[in-house]
C-alpha cells in the first residue's frame, strides 16, 4: 500500500483518545469486580497503601520533568535529539499513558466501589484509591504532554 500525499512517510499518530477511553473501560471495571470477587471468595479485598498513590504522582513528575526538557529542546531551542532516544521517550510516554489509564480507572472503580460500605477501613480504600486515581489521570497528563513535545516539524529534513 503506497501512502497518501498528505500522510508523511514513518510518521506515527498521537496516542487516540479511544484508546485511552478502552484501556479505562478495562481498568474501571476491573477495579469495581475486585470488590465484589473479594466478598464472594471471602477473602479481605486489598488495602492501597500509601506508596502506590505516591509512586503514580513521583512517575507523573517524571514524566513531566522529561516533557519539559524535550519541549525546551525540540521545539524551543531547534535542538536536535538521537533519533533512538526521542523514540525512546515516545515509547515511553504511549506506555504509561495506556498503563496509567488502565490503572488508573482501576483505582477509580475501586474506589467507588467502596462508598457507601460500612466495612472498617472503606474510608481508608476509597480514599487512598481515589488518590491513586488522581496520580494516575496526572501521569496520563505529563505522558501525553512527552508524547507532544517528541513531535518535529515536516521540514525538519530527517
Amino acid at each position: 500500500m503506497s501512502e497518501g500525499p498528505d500522510e508523511p512517510h514513518g510518521s506515527l499518530r498521537p496516542t487516540s483518545p479511544l484508546v485511552l477511553l478502552g484501556w479505562a473501560v478495562v481498568g474501571g471495571v476491573g477495579g469495581w469486580a475486585l470488590h465484589g470477587v473479594c466478598d464472594r471468595l471471602g477473602v479481605v479485598p486489598p488495602l492501597v497503601p500509601w506508596v502506590q498513590p505516591a509512586a503514580l504522582v513521583l512517575l507523573a513528575a517524571i514524566l513531566g520533568w522529561t516533557a519539559w526538557t524535550t519541549h525546551r529542546s525540540v521545539q524551543v531551542r531547534r535542538e536536535r535529539i538521537q533519533a533512538n532516544h526521542a523514540v525512546n521517550r515516545l515509547m515511553l510516554a504511549r506506555a504509561c499513558a495506556l498503563v496509567c489509564a488502565l490503572v488508573g480507572a482501576g483505582y477509580l472503580g475501586y474506589g467507588l466501589s467502596w462508598i457507601s460500605n460500612q466495612a472498617d477501613l472503606a474510608d481508608q480504600r476509597l480514599l487512598r484509591s481515589l488518590i491513586a486515581a488522581g496520580g494516575s489521570f496526572l501521569a496520563i497528563v505529563a505522558a501525553l504532554l512527552l508524547e507532544r513535545a517528541c513531535r518535529t516539524r515536516h521540514d525538519d529534513g530527517d
